[in-house]
């Protein structure tokens, strides 16, 4: 069992180029709890965090695993109040299967959501990396709302997510993300805690250079171009974003999305 210390503990699921940033931006000053599948890369992340002076706790989850999600929350709150939290966690088209994409982006998110909800700290907060996806998928009224009102162990056996394409289910997972958090927005509320959503666009992680290696990659490079900012994103932009959502300047926003795309979206839009 972790001794309580009474600092503030930040959990940050997932280490790739987006979680390693929000660690690194966010941890000082409070014991940080990472979290991954990848162990070999989780346990890099955190003695590169502990050279630069954080105080640095790892666990391997599998956030498609319930138990193994109930875990890692008990032993974030077993370290101390749990004051933030960001789940970056998930798979691309290019790297994984439908059925996976579906178990990790969409399921592992909503029970990030329900497990965190019972243990986040009075004036906590998380945030969940969703996508500029959710907000162009292709997606009809009624499955918008069984995406978001089914409960959790039933969530990936809806009909419409048997024999999807990678990218729809990655489309699908990511406006899930968004509509889930309007209901968790309500249930961390009754502990005084917030809850948000940030959407990024094209940003230069290893996921997204995968992409941009893959078929989709002339595709996207045409979103950046045609972008108001008319640049590829990089982690520290989306770190900053979810700093500011989760820190004392944005006591009074929970339950939205914030787009974080260099104008993609108002461009395609446009």
């Amino acid at each position: 069992m972790i001794e309580s210390s009474g600092m503030p503990v930040l959990v940050v699921v997932g280490v790739g180029g987006m979680g390693r940033a929000i660690a690194r931006r966010l941890g000082s000053g409070k014991r940080v709890l990472l979290a991954d599948f990848n162990e070999a890369g989780l346990n890099a992340v955190a003695a590169e965090l502990r050279g630069d002076g954080f105080s640095v706790e790892t666990r391997a989850v599998d956030v498609s695993d319930a138990a193994s999600v109930r875990a890692l929350a008990a032993t974030a709150a077993e370290m101390g109040p749990i004051m933030q939290l960001a789940h970056t966690a998930g798979l691309s088209p290019v790297q994984a299967s439908a059925p996976a994409i579906i178990a990790v982006d969409l399921v592992g998110v909503a029970m990030t959501l329900d497990a965190f909800g019972e243990v986040i700290a009075p004036g906590g907060a998380g945030v969940v990396i969703a996508s500029m996806a959710g907000q162009l998928a292709q997606i009809t009224p009624e499955q918008d709302r069984a995406l978001e009102e089914t409960p959790t162990d039933r969530l990936g056996s809806l009909p419409f997510l048997s024999g999807i394409t990678p990218t729809d289910a990655y489309s699908f997972a990511k406006r899930a993300n968004q509509t889930r958090m309007h209901a968790a927005s309500v249930t961390w509320g009754h502990r005084g805690a917030r809850v948000n959503t940030v959407s990024p666009g094209i940003i230069s992680t290893p996921m997204g250079q995968q992409e941009l290696a893959g078929p989709a990659g002339d595709g996207m490079r045409a979103m950046i171009e045609g972008s108001g900012t008319g640049r590829i994103g990089t982690p520290d932009d989306i770190a900053a974003a979810v700093a500011f959502l989760l820190g004392p300047d944005a006591t009074f926003i929970t339950g939205t999305d914030l787009l974080v795309d260099g104008g993609t979206v108002a461009s395609m839009r446009a």
